[in-house]
């Protein structure tokens, strides 16, 4: 028997296998406490410094195990930054500033949306990491929302707490006792959601995931590789809880926690089971990083005040909450727009400006072709980047559409419009070349039957379309046809 079909045949209710996710996920706004844009460079740093980090006690008066264990490998830590998007909170120099509003009411956002009850006064806290990844030597988070949950279809999964924080700075490269980390990242907002212990199995895991993603993805924040990271946390009967991290790709946990839970039958049978946090390897396997940290590395942040969330600011955010793909894929459907659209509009993130331009001419297909086919057509024929077309045509494409709807053009003329747009003609300059290229368009297809007598209705048909490009609607066609055509 094989390792795949022995893993599929895991009896997790038996095994009293139990486990919860934290998910973090990068908000598209600028830094958490101070006014620097999230945005990351690949070119060379402005500057950089070395420091030295040191475990303290949290607010219990005891040291953290997993600072100790960072603490006694003694490591120089490099940190490079850049002078538009790096400033003296990063560096731990200069005290945080107010926190961004925009983040924290996009947190809101998606505490409201996993059903969550909000904290209206709330302490910043700080937890203990030395690992490098913070000059400070600590991670500022605050608890935003608890006592939620998400549905699947094996039950309700509940959802502990929903914190914002700040994110850490992004390993570049390790020697010998050293460690060296860019600061771009360094602040970025982040909400963390960890579910409760209610997952039964490694298929909710996966189904929670996904759950809590569509969610996330309905709200305002960055998306791409590294923007979302997800760890499991679990156990079996007789063993202690794991922590697996480094999950880029969720369709990788199911086979993550079927692989763990085996190992982890072992180590029970031997007796030897231990609580740590592993690392999540592209085969499914993990590996050991660290000790399991405890509650002893939080300690209350002392640079900043107690977080008011007035109602107000509630009210507002429950006013303007994202709709939930599943709801917005049902509207697009009552518009006429065929899956394969709605699937181009999700994936290229498109939806409001769709909205904007179908609100001028009211063709959903055929805004979508606007939105994003012809963009792409355009981008490969013209040798341009697909941000460079986008950019050229965004304050053009309603005119566009507009132009259309008064029948100044057609919707066959579109696409050739918007590539003489993008070679530096003005809308107007556009129209006028397509007009002047059909020429008299009735003349032109009365010379053509004339020059080829005896033909039917059809085969003048699809001679005209070639002739005119897909320029001249059918039915335009048809009826000049039957002009000529006895």
């Amino acid at each position: 028997m094989s390792e795949d079909n022995d893993l599929n045949k895991i009896d997790y209710s038996k095994l009293g296998f139990k486990a919860g996710l934290e998910i973090h996920q990068q908000l598209d706004s600028h830094k958490l406490f101070c006014n620097c844009p999230s945005l990351l460079r690949q070119d060379e740093p402005d500057f950089e410094v070395s420091r030295r980090l040191h475990a303290v006690a949290g607010e219990s008066g005891e040291v953290d195990i997993a600072a100790m264990h960072e603490a006694s490998l003694d490591k120089e830590f490099i940190y490079q930054g850049y002078g538009n998007n790096v400033c003296l909170i990063d560096l731990d120099e200069e005290p945080p500033h107010e926190i961004n509003k925009d983040a924290l009411k996009t947190a809101l956002h998606i505490a409201l949306l996993l059903n969550c009850k909000i904290e209206t006064l709330t302490q910043i806290m700080r937890k203990t990491v030395i690992d490098g990844s913070n000059t400070t030597g600590f991670q500022r988070t605050i608890m935003i929302a608890r006592d939620g949950y998400v549905e699947t279809s094996f039950g309700r999964v509940g959802i502990l707490g929903m914190y914002l924080e700040e994110d850490a700075a992004r390993i570049i490269g390790k020697e010998k006792g050293k460690s060296i980390f860019r600061l771009d990242r360094l602040g970025i907002p982040l909400v963390e959601i960890a579910t409760k212990p209610d997952i039964k199995n490694a298929e909710q895991a996966k189904e929670t995931a996904l759950k809590i993603g569509e969610i996330l993805r309905a709200c305002k924040v960055k998306r791409g590789i590294g923007t979302i990271r997800q760890d499991v946390n679990m156990s079996i009967k007789g063993g202690e809880r794991i922590e697996i991290k480094g999950f880029q790709d969720i369709r990788n946990i199911e086979k993550t926690i079927e692989k763990e839970t085996k190992r982890q039958i072992k180590l029970v049978k031997e007796n030897k089971s231990v609580s740590e946090v592993r690392n999540a390897l592209a085969d499914g396997s993990t590996e050991y990083l660290r000790p399991v940290p405890g509650s002893a590395r939080m300690y209350p942040e002392t640079d900043l005040p107690l977080l008011k969330i007035h109602k107000n600011f509630i009210d507002e955010a429950k006013k303007t909450l994202p709709r939930l793909r599943e709801e917005v894929e049902e509207e697009l459907k009552k518009r006429g727009l065929h899956e394969e659209m709605i699937k181009l509009l999700f994936q290229e993130n498109k939806i409001e400006e769709f909205k904007q331009l179908l609100h001028i001419y009211d063709n959903a297909n055929f805004v979508v072709k606007v939105l994003v086919m012809f963009l792409k057509d355009i981008s490969r024929r013209e040798n341009k980047s697909l941000e460079e077309v986008g950019n050229i045509l965004e304050d053009s494409l309603a005119d566009i559409l507009n132009a259309v709807k008064k029948k100044k053009i057609s919707e066959n003329d579109v696409k050739d419009v918007m590539t003489e747009i993008v070679r530096g003609k003005s809308l107007e300059e556009a129209i006028k070349i397509e007009k002047a290229d059909l020429g008299n368009i009735e003349e032109r297809i009365a010379n053509l039957i004339k020059s080829k007598p005896g033909l039917s209705e059809q085969a003048y048909m699809g001679l005209i379309m070639q002739e005119f490009k897909g320029k001249i609607e059918g039915k335009e066609a048809r009826e000049i046809i039957r002009k000529y055509v006895k």
